[in-house]
Parts: structure tokens; sequence; C-alpha cells
């Protein structure tokens, strides 16, 4: 293996007259590799175009479980990215991708929550080229997260959540409602439920949260019975837990459930009413009367404790009556 490689090093070398000559060229490298074996790579990665990388990307996600609009999310940001530095990202440098995040900032259309998410997406990308021995080390580590002021979230009150009850159409979305509220799953995991996934009995279910981890969600007397009633008068033969009013009953999809919430919201008065808000209003109401926050994170399903906390929004009112207990 030794001699072919050093054929193959003599034959690269320029033809003509030289100020080292091939012998002595010869000698050099044979001395160099004495005692040593060249091994062939037969596992080295072929150079691929952004499209190519992207392509196994996305796929290598989809097996982690992610969903489809989260894939088309990623695709459509790496286009865009990949797409304005213009270069294979073989050759893209972090100061290439600075100026990109830097171009979208200056332009004002987008928010600093944006942008970040934008770089958390690229960073993902080519975490996966190295991890993967595309590339020797990830461009995007040098860059700093884009710091993004906080904002309090709002949550719901009791009463707009029963003023949301009093005036829902059906008892489909009034079964949809109570089952945000009690429960807190997301709702991309509302839509994949079937009937066959409710225990009426133990009032739980289980849910296949991101990337495919189940887990148990909890929901109350109030939902039960109003998921019951609206179970028993359906006629149709959909397995899905929820489905569309008319035929031919297909299974309710994410937007069917924000289109409802977001109309329902409009004929209440109420701004921007969004099943994700559920979800923290239950977070926070856990937090509040004293459950541990390791408990919180299991029931919401999050990997990530630090998650839990964004999500759990401290409510003023009790941190007014810690005041007077404590410091009054």
């Amino acid at each position: 293996m030794n001699e072919r490689f050093i054929e193959e090093v003599l034959s690269l070398l320029p033809k003509g007259p030289s100020s080292f000559p091939k012998e002595s060229i010869t000698i050099a490298l044979k001395t160099a590799l004495d005692g040593k074996k060249v091994y062939v790579d037969t596992e080295a990665k072929k150079d691929l175009s952004n499209d190519e990388a992207m392509e196994l990307f996305l796929a290598s996600k989809s097996l982690e479980g992610c969903s489809n609009r989260t894939l088309k999310y990623y695709e459509a940001t790496l286009k865009q990215a990949l797409g304005k530095i213009g270069k294979n990202y073989l050759l893209i440098a972090s100061s290439d991708i600075r100026g990109f995040l830097s171009n979208f900032q200056e332009k004002g259309t987008a928010g600093n929550t944006t942008i970040d998410n934008v770089r958390r997406v690229v960073s993902s990308f080519f975490s996966w080229l190295e991890n993967e021995d595309y590339i020797s080390k990830n461009p995007v580590r040098k860059i700093k997260k884009v710091k993004i002021g906080k904002k309090v979230k709002e949550t719901y009150s009791d009463e707009t959540i029963e003023i949301l009850r009093e005036h829902a159409s059906c008892l489909r979305d009034i079964a949809i409602i109570d089952f945000l509220c009690s429960t807190g799953v997301r709702v991309g995991e509302v839509v994949k439920l079937n009937k066959a996934d409710i225990d009426f009995e133990k009032r739980e279910c289980i849910v296949n949260g991101k990337g495919n981890k189940q887990r148990k969600a909890y929901f109350d007397a109030v939902t039960k019975v109003h998921l019951q009633k609206y179970i028993q008068k359906r006629t149709d033969g959909n397995e899905a837990l929820f489905v569309s009013l008319l035929s031919p009953y297909k299974r309710l999809e994410i937007s069917g459930i924000e289109i409802m919430l977001r109309k329902l919201g409009k004929e209440c008065g109420l701004n921007k009413v969004h099943p994700h808000k559920f979800r923290r209003t239950l977070a926070t109401k856990a937090i509040d009367k004293g459950m541990p926050i390791e408990q919180v994170q299991h029931l919401l399903g999050h990997s990530k404790i630090d998650t839990t906390l964004e999500y759990a929004m401290v409510d003023d009112t009790n941190v007014k009556l810690s005041h007077k207990k404590y410091l009054e």
C-alpha cells in the first residue's frame, strides 16, 4: 500500500524540470513512511451540494420524530440562509452566518426571537454536518445567542375560560376547550389522539409527544362529561378523537383548532386566543398551587426543566400576597 501511495504522490507532481528530483522525493517519502502503514478511508464522505446536505439533514430530523410542520420550517429557514449566503456549506465561515443574521436584523422585518430561532436552526444543521464528519467544526458555535427581552406572557383567567365555553357553538368545541385546559397537552398532540386512547374510568390518556415520546395526560371530571357527550352524539365512524363538523368528518388538524379558537375569541371580544396559551395557563396554575417543578415538567412532556420554567409565569396576584405575608 505504501508503494502505491508514493506512486500516486509522484504522479501528481508537475512535469518538467524541478528543484527536487523525483528520486529525492521518493527517498524522503519512504523514510517518512518507514514503519508506518497507509490506509485508504473507505468511509470517506463525498462532498455534497447544499440541497443534498439539507435533504439528508431533514431526513435525520424526521427519524428523530420532528413533525411535518417543524420540518417545513427547517427547510424554509435553511433555504433562505444558504441562498442568501451563496456558498457551499464547506466554505461557509462564522463571519458569513453573522453577516446574514445582521442583515436580517437590520431589515427590521423580524424580531430578536425570530432571528434567534433562525440561528438555532442553522446551528442544528451545521452540528449535524459536524457529527456526520462532513465538516470539522460548526461555524455557528462562535455566534452568541441573540438577546431576547423577557416578556410576561398572558394566561387565561377562570372567567375568560368560562366566557369561551359559553360562546362555544357545539359540544365538540366545548370538549376541546376543556381538554386543553385540564391536560395542558400540545395542540399537535391533541389532533393525533383517537377515541380508543381515552381511558374515561381513570380520566387519563396516552399522548405521543415530541420525538415520539409517550406520556400520560390527565383530565378532570368536567372534561370527562363533555368528551363523553360529544363522542356519544357523533354518527361518523372515524377513530379520531376530534373530527370536522361536516361530512366526511375528517380528523381535525392543528389549523382547524387554531381557526376555531381564533374565531371564538373574536366573537367574545378576546384578543389572540390560541391553544398554546391553555398549556401555559396550566403550567402557571400548577406551580402557583405548589406542584413540584419536576412533576410539572413531566406533565407537560418537557425534556429540559428550563423550558418548563419559561412556560410557568409567576402570577402577580400571588407575588403581592407573598409580599404582604413575608415582608409587611
